[in-house]
């Protein structure tokens, strides 16, 4: 019998997810997701941006190359280390702070964006998250977000980990912020919506080394690995690279895929 968890006890286990293998390779290839939600909020230059769970900082360094006055917080002391790094070697003022997504330690219409990519979707509390997002927004500001949709790439693997080690009953799955009902659950009354379907054409050497790299380096599927058998451990990583195989659009050894997200521009009431 499996045991509900708080989700208190949720945010703990997936701050220790995120603080494991080493996310710093995994948001290479998620960089590409920035420029397109920057472009799809229609960044103002000088606009104050808040980066909700900002990871090594992509959104945040994307919006001050755009001349913004930006602030980018998560609840990882290593990503936001990174994140520092990539800022103080391309000399942008971005101010990175350690702080929760579902208690943002900013008062109410601080900011004219309020952005997060692939970020705020890991929230315990999906609810609490999406509140925190509009109270820091002015009114008449733009919550914009990118997230991996349940029946993209990404959104297959993460289905994948969750039937290797389910995850504690009741929490949400993350992909939720991926779908338009979703989100228009967690924000609809408090905004207007539209929504962009977008794709980033991802490349690896193989399919195998794509499951060696994200079982290394990414915190969902290092985890679970790690919570596995060594028996339990080669059948996930053959799943994987299964998952890889039939989405590869490579003939020649390699592995190209397309990665779904979907963007949303929410505009404040």
């Amino acid at each position: 019998m499996t045991t509900a968890l708080s989700l208190e006890e949720v945010k703990t286990r997936q701050q220790k997810t995120w603080s494991s293998g080493d996310y710093g390779k995994i948001a290479w290839i998620t960089v590409p997701l920035a420029d397109a939600l920057c472009e799809a909020v229609s960044l103002r230059p000088g606009s104050a941006v808040l980066d909700v769970a900002t990871g090594t900082g992509h959104v945040a360094l994307a919006a001050a190359r755009r001349f913004c006055a930006v602030t980018g917080i998560d609840y990882v002391p290593a990503l936001l280390a990174e994140a520092r790094a990539r800022a103080g070697a391309e000399n942008l003022p971005v101010e990175f702070r350690e702080a929760d997504a579902e208690e943002l330690p900013s008062a109410d219409g601080s900011f004219d964006y309020v952005l997060s990519a692939i970020g705020v979707m890991f929230t315990a509390d999906h609810q609490r998250a999406a509140n925190e997002l509009l109270r820091v927004c002015r009114s008449g500001g733009v919550v914009g977000l990118a997230n991996w949709t349940p029946a993209g790439f990404i959104g297959q693997m993460l289905k994948l980990v969750g039937r290797h080690v389910p995850p504690p009953p009741g929490v949400q799955p993350p992909t939720r912020w991926g779908t338009e009902e979703g989100v228009r659950d967690l924000l609809g009354e408090g905004a207007e919506l539209a929504f962009v379907t977008a794709r980033v054409r991802q490349r690896f050497p193989s399919p195998e080394f794509f499951a060696d790299f994200f079982l290394n380096y990414y915190g969902p599927t290092f985890k679970a690995s790690e919570a596995l058998t060594e028996e339990g451990r080669r059948a996930f990583r053959d799943d994987l690279i299964a998952l890889a195989t039939v989405s590869n659009d490579a003939t020649d050894g390699t592995m190209v895929n397309d990665w779904e997200f979907l963007i949303t521009v929410a505009t404040k009431a």
